[in-house]
């Protein structure tokens, strides 16, 4: 097995838990071993979730926790003893939408990069990491280093930090030491770099088009950072970077567009040996067809760990694909050598949270609750979201909003769209708006409109990232219910406004609208943060940490 030195970064383990690991994994049968390399998609009743845990014994779950915190504990105090060793606990820790059902609400990525204050993110990454460490989480999916240059990438979009290399790395650093501080390891992704190809892995494998040198001075300066802030996982995505391959092989042909996650040249020889990484490597969900547009599961699976990642993210069916992984040793792909490196990285990131002590006292759900409900986190969270509205323009001089200059207002909207919820969510900012006086009517299909009956246009529109959506833009049609109505625009007749609680681009389907406004996030916290802005209660102080013009200036007057 190749040395790892389970002293130096990320692990730093003293001899105690160096030997814990080496016992451990000596301890393991064949059969546990290879579970070792399984984080299994949690999302059944926690009795059910128990009974799949222990017929599998994975390395760990990723937990869609339901509202039910007691229960929620009792399963991760639970699931700690069903297996061979504890569990890592993991969770897209992203903020507003992406948040867990009883935390703090928080602005995602892209909101905190409109502040730009790495105080503030340092802050909200506390937040966020205590209050997933209470309820067990010890594992976040999270920051992304990926550059938001693609502005028609729905999978970017508000999860980065925006388009600026140097933004990126200072609040990406900033969460990662907050993260990890709090006891809950962090992970960059999605490596080798998304961002300038505006298609979804969900869908398709992506393909990051840099020249080795652009890379280097992007992407590369990133990972860079991150691994020298010791940062204790990678992502490996499903995403291929054809100029590193080609430079190390002209005549690559179709395997310059292999995914990293299937890639040794990627993994190993660029991440590990040019970058000097030590931590572990997580796939990407290997459910995604940008994995799986590379061949069966019985060749793929194995192959993700071949190539040199550690851990193989979620499974429709983990014992078909455990399965994978035994034939896969026994006809010599893969090397018991290399399965013992891999649970020896997934062993040393365990002991690194402390999760081969056995004196750690069981979660409880008081003191949980207690960490939930701290008011300084809730106040931390509001100042935060107070910052982050941003006027893109207002070349009509229209706000601030007033009852006695725009009391009717007639409100086309999506309602907040999410990739888990089979239709969009109702927003609040209607309701607020009507608490303020405001004649609110919401426009429907069948409404026949007379621009005289108001003196306010408001479309509110609220698509933060989406998964399987591919691209976000304006539909006009699906906005207005019909053809007619997608050509209808009423700015010559009456004030417009329109505000983007997500995507921050539509500017490129509205150039003409003279009042644009993004806020990142659709969360209740910032639609009330929008709202005192536009009533001129608080001042716009957020500045766009993307091109809301999309390189054009036909939207700028």
């Amino acid at each position: 097995m190749a040395a790892i030195d389970l002293s130096a970064a990320p692990f730093h383990l003293e001899d105690g838990a160096q030997a814990w690991v080496q016992e451990t994994l000596t301890s393991l049968s064949p059969r546990d071993k290879l579970a070792q390399l399984f984080i299994l998609l949690s999302r059944d009743a926690p009795e059910a979730a128990l009974d799949s845990l222990r017929a599998f014994k994975p390395a760990g779950i990723t937990r869609i926790y339901s509202s039910n915190l007691s229960a929620e504990i009792g399963l991760i105090n639970d699931a700690n003893s069903v297996g061979p060793v504890p569990m890592l606990v993991s969770a897209d820790l992203e903020g507003s939408r992406m948040s867990l059902p009883f935390g703090t609400e928080v602005p995602n990525p892209l909101a905190l990069a409109a502040i730009d204050d790495v105080e503030t993110t340092s802050a909200i990454a506390t937040i966020m990491a205590e209050e997933a460490h209470a309820v067990g989480l010890n594992w976040s999916f999270t920051p992304l280093l990926d550059i938001n240059a693609a502005w028609r990438s729905a999978i970017v979009s508000t999860r980065s930090f925006g388009s600026d290399v140097d933004l990126i790395e200072r609040h990406a650093l900033a969460e990662i030491s907050a993260f990890q501080a709090s006891g809950v390891a962090a992970t960059v992704k999605h490596w080798p770099g998304e961002g300038f190809d505006d298609r979804d892995q969900h869908l398709v494998t992506t393909v990051n088009p840099l020249s080795v040198e652009e890379w280097e001075d992007k992407f590369g300066r990133l990972y860079r950072a991150a691994i020298d802030a010791g940062v204790m996982s990678v992502m490996s995505a499903h995403i291929a970077f054809p100029a590193y391959v080609l430079a190390n092989d002209p005549d690559a042909g179709s395997e310059a567009y292999r995914p990293a996650v299937l890639s040794s040249l990627l993994n190993q020889q660029l991440l590990r040996e040019k970058l000097g990484f030590n931590g572990l490597i997580v796939t990407d969900a290997t459910p995604m067809a940008g994995f799986g547009d590379w061949g069966p599961r019985s060749e793929i699976i194995p192959q993700s760990i071949i190539a040199g990642c550690d851990l193989i993210l979620f499974s429709d069916d983990p014992t078909a694909d455990l399965m994978h992984l035994v034939a896969a040793v026994a006809d010599g792909r893969l090397s018991q050598e290399r399965v013992d490196e891999a649970v020896t990285r997934v062993l040393a990131l365990k002991a690194a949270l402390g999760l081969h002590k056995t004196d750690r006292e069981p979660l409880e759900p008081i003191s949980a609750q207690l960490t939930l409900a701290r008011l300084s986190s809730k106040e931390v969270a509001k100042a935060a979201h107070d910052k982050v509205p941003t006027l893109v323009k207002d070349t009509a001089n229209l706000l601030p909003l007033t009852v006695e200059k725009h009391k009717r207002v007639l409100i086309f909207s999506t309602g907040a769209v999410q990739p888990f919820a089979p239709v969009p969510l109702p927003l609040s900012l209607p309701d607020l708006l009507r608490e303020q006086g405001f004649e609110i009517t919401e426009y429907t299909p069948d409404m026949q409109v007379n621009i005289k009956d108001f003196d306010l246009v408001l479309y509110l529109l609220a698509e933060e990232t989406l998964l399987t959506r591919q691209r976000i833009f304006l539909n006009w049609r699906e906005l207005t219910g019909n053809v007619f109505g997608a050509m209808k625009r009423y700015w010559h007749d009456v004030p417009v406004l329109m505000v983007s609680l997500g995507y921050p681009f539509y500017l490129h389907d509205a150039p003409r609208v003279k009042t644009y406004v993004n806020a990142y996030a659709s969360n209740e916290d910032m639609q009330q943060a929008v709202l005192d802005c536009l009533l001129g209660k608080k001042p716009f102080l957020g500045k766009s940490p993307v091109d809301p013009f999309c390189g054009s200036d036909q939207a700028k007057y």
